[in-house]
């Protein structure tokens, strides 16, 4: 998949992250399917979500993460956070790729509310990309601890490309987890997505290694996008690198 301003000979593709918020709306309106037109609309292989909320009830905002692959052509890697006999609520990363390897990591801090990473070895054409796919806390110390053990996840599989994405919910731009992040894998500024109807804060991040690996990075504020969520998605436009076809890069 070539991005718009990718050169000849330049692969890339796009990737995005997106807190749909139960798909709740601006409006008040629960509404899987105008997030999926959102998700389409970004023409993104890769997608990471947060807040898929897939409770049982009526027909239109039962089994989300279902309906939302559905209607985006994507397969659905689930990372529910809160999972109960009625519920079913978290992470999901949709891809259009096929999955080489999967973990779940367990971000949840005592006390406070469950939270999970997805890390997904995805199988691209010009060779393997390491997607991890996030959503922390609401304290600033649940999120200190929560870099602690990304930090960790970090240092598997160093051989890979990497893509780090999600909502971070840092709300200073300077503060301690981001600048943790930005040394590990470098400063990456990014667009305010949220709110979504005026965005002026940039919730939603995005890392990767090499840093070279993204080569912009911009706010999907389509007129749909502006109500469906109380998030605007993340578009990324990633310059994966060449890997020989036939070459063994198994982690």
């Amino acid at each position: 998949m070539r991005a718009a301003g990718a050169g000849p000979g330049q692969p890339s593709l796009l990737a995005a992250t997106y807190n749909i918020h139960g798909a709740l709306g601006g409006d008040g309106l629960r509404d899987p399917r105008r997030v999926a037109a959102v998700i389409r609309a970004t023409g993104a292989g890769i997608v990471a979500l947060q807040e898929v909320d897939s409770r049982p009830g009526t027909l239109s905002d039962s089994v989300q993460m279902e309906r939302l692959a559905a209607a985006t052509a994507l397969t659905p890697i689930p990372g529910p956070t809160i999972v109960s006999s009625d519920r079913s609520y978290g992470n999901v990363l949709l891809t259009r790729f096929p999955v080489r390897t999967l973990h779940r990591h367990d971000l949840s801090e005592p006390g406070r509310e469950p939270r999970g990473a997805i890390d997904a070895v995805l199988v691209l054409p010009a060779g393997p990309l390491r997607v991890i796919a996030t959503h922390l806390g609401l304290g600033r110390r649940e999120r200190r601890r929560q870099v602690g053990k990304l930090m960790e996840i970090l240092d598997e599989r160093r051989g890979l490309p990497l893509l780090l994405l999600g909502d971070f919910n840092e709300w200073i731009p300077m503060a301690g987890s981001l600048r943790r992040l930005n040394r590990r894998l470098g400063a990456r500024p990014v667009p305010a997505a949220f709110p979504a109807r005026r965005p002026f804060l940039a919730l939603d991040r995005v890392w990767s290694r090499p840093a070279g690996l993204v080569r912009e990075v911009r706010a999907h504020a389509a007129a749909p996008a502006a109500v469906a969520s109380d998030h605007l998605p993340l578009v990324v436009v990633v310059d994966y690198p060449a890997c020989p076809q036939g070459r063994d890069t198994r982690p």
